[in-house]
């Protein structure tokens, strides 16, 4: 199943100080979701924002809020994360014993629920919990901080998921090194939503980043829809 591109910028790389006006220029510049990455300091060696900061921000912006759940144990916290104002929880593959469970968990607190998985994990991890989400998301950095370099060997892992997908109506995210350079090629082989935190809130003219990456994202969808049989 296809999708129209998402841009998701994500405000872990915004100006914290301003960081309501920032989650509203982002919104008013065009994105489309409001990626929120949440650390622990335990599963990735960073500390963010837990529920307090999400629920403070949530009336800056009606755009999906988007909660990439990078924390252990999960299960605890789901119900607050949930009622701080996220729409989709997103949980790591490698942060739980019991993913079916955690997946459960924020489907009962009425979220739509992802799954993550970072660029060592095979694919196949998600493979039996596929009627429990509508979003993979594809770390391609080792997740923990911003700014890191892509790493392209994810390219064909997300082209893996796609097929593994089929008709299945199931977005594959992106995380990790997206630019207007990397877009293009996640979007040819299956991906359709971008998370981009430097690339976005690093410019000058946050607009202009993320129309650049749509552009990047839509030349590559189109370029994967000419070569189809």
């Amino acid at each position: 199943m296809s999708f129209p591109v998402v841009i998701a910028p994500s405000i872990l790389s915004s100006d914290f100080a301003r960081l309501g006006e920032q989650v509203t220029e982002a919104d008013r510049a065009g994105a489309d979701w409001i990626h929120l990455d949440v650390m622990d300091g335990h599963f990735v060696p960073n500390i963010t924002f837990g529920p307090p900061v999400i629920r403070a921000v949530r009336p800056f912006s009606n755009k999906l809020f988007d909660c990439h759940l990078m924390i252990s144990p999960v299960d605890p916290y789901v119900e607050a994360f949930a009622e701080a104002g996220a729409d989709r929880l997103i949980v790591h593959a490698e942060a739980t014993l019991h993913l079916d469970r955690s997946l459960q968990a924020v489907q009962h607190a009425g979220k739509k629920a992802g799954v993550a998985i970072n660029p060592a994990t095979p694919e196949d991890a998600v493979a039996y919990i596929l009627d429990r989400i509508d979003l993979i998301l594809v770390m391609s950095v080792n997740p923990g901080f911003g700014g890191q370099h892509f790493l392209s060997a994810t390219v064909e892992k997300v082209r893996r998921i796609r097929a593994m997908l089929g008709d299945r109506p199931i977005r594959i995210e992106v995380d990790g090194g997206i630019s207007p350079e990397t877009a293009p090629l996640m979007a040819e082989a299956g991906a359709s939503a971008f998370v981009a935190g430097s690339a976005v809130f690093g410019k000058p003219d946050i607009a202009v980043a993320i129309a650049a990456i749509r552009a990047g994202a839509e030349a590559g969808q189109a370029r994967a829809s000419a070569g189809a049989p």
